[in-house]
Formats: C-alpha cells, sequence, structure tokens
C-alpha cells in the first residue's frame, strides 16, 4: 500500500469517528434523522479525499451508527451520494475545489432522496413521499454544506490542513 494510501485510509477512518461521535446531535423527521454533521464531514471528505475514500467514510459511518442505534437504514442513501458528488466536483473545480463542499445537498437532497423512496423505504415496507424525504435530507443537508464548507475556508486561513496534512482544499 502506498504512503497517500495509507494516509486517505487514516483520514477516512477518522472522518468516520468524527461522525459517529457527532451522531447524538440529529432531529428526528419523519422516517429519517436530520444529521448535518454527517453532511459537513462529507463535504470536507469529499474534497480532501475525494469521491470513493469519501463514500467509504460515509458508509462506514452509516454502517457504525445504524449498530450503535443512532441511525436508520436511511443513513446509507442520506449520505454516500452526498460524498461521492462533493469528491467528483471537487475534481472538476480543480483550483477552487472548496466549492465542491456546496455541492452535497444535490447528492444528498435528490439523488439520496429519490434512492430512498423509491428503492429503500419499499424494501423496508413503509410508504412515504419523495417531498417528505427530499426536504427532511435537504433541511440537514445545506446546513451542513455551508458547516463543511466554512470549515474549509477558515482551515485553509490557517494553513493548518498545509502543515499537518499536506494538503490543501484551495
Amino acid at each position: 500500500m502506498t504512503r497517500t494510501a495509507t494516509k486517505n485510509m487514516a483520514m477516512a477512518a477518522l472522518f468516520a469517528a468524527m461522525a459517529v461521535l457527532l451522531s447524538g446531535f440529529s432531529i428526528p423527521v419523519g422516517p429519517t434523522r436530520c444529521f448535518p454533521f454527517q453532511h459537513a464531514i462529507n463535504a470536507i471528505a469529499g474534497v480532501m479525499l475525494g469521491p470513493w475514500w469519501a463514500a467509504g467514510a460515509a458508509f462506514t459511518a452509516s454502517l457504525i451508527r445504524n449498530t450503535l442505534g443512532t441511525g436508520t437504514l436511511f443513513a446509507f442513501p442520506g449520505s454516500i451520494p452526498g460524498a461521492l458528488v462533493v469528491g467528483f466536483m471537487a475534481r472538476l473545480f480543480k483550483d477552487k475545489r472548496r466549492y465542491a463542499a456546496l455541492t452535497e445537498p444535490l447528492g444528498t437532497g435528490f439523488i439520496g432522496a429519490a434512492i430512498s423512496v423509491y428503492i429503500l423505504a419499499p424494501a423496508m415496507g413503509r410508504e412515504t413521499t419523495l417531498w417528505l424525504i427530499m426536504s427532511a435530507f435537504l433541511l440537514s443537508s445545506i446546513p451542513g454544506s455551508i458547516m463543511g464548507f466554512a470549515l474549509l475556508v477558515a482551515l485553509n486561513k490557517t494553513h493548518w490542513l498545509q502543515k499537518n496534512v499536506g494538503r490543501s482544499p484551495v
């Protein structure tokens, strides 16, 4: 395993751990729990690690949260698509990739909500509307992505990321 892969794996594990530790701060909305900190972490991980490592961190956090009882099955489609979208958009934005953090609601609020309503809810034997899930996911992901973006900007201004991680969200 290369040094970069080891660093990415360690950072993804830390992001997943942060999401689990902050999982006590959630707001129940319908069959879901709004969890803005997961989306902030998705935004930061997507910008710093790219789509696959960020999605891995989101999957790991969702799995652990479900095991501990602090999450629902909606955590999977509610977090993984957002992390993927941010990671892919960070690749497109290149020099201004920190702005990709603000695209997390596209993956969560639209793609994740559609997966939840048309695939997950029927598999769970539940009925729900796209508007309810979309509203819940956007209620969580919009503030979360703004928090993630603000943290990336703050860390970039202090040069903490360059000194300690060797990366800058630019």
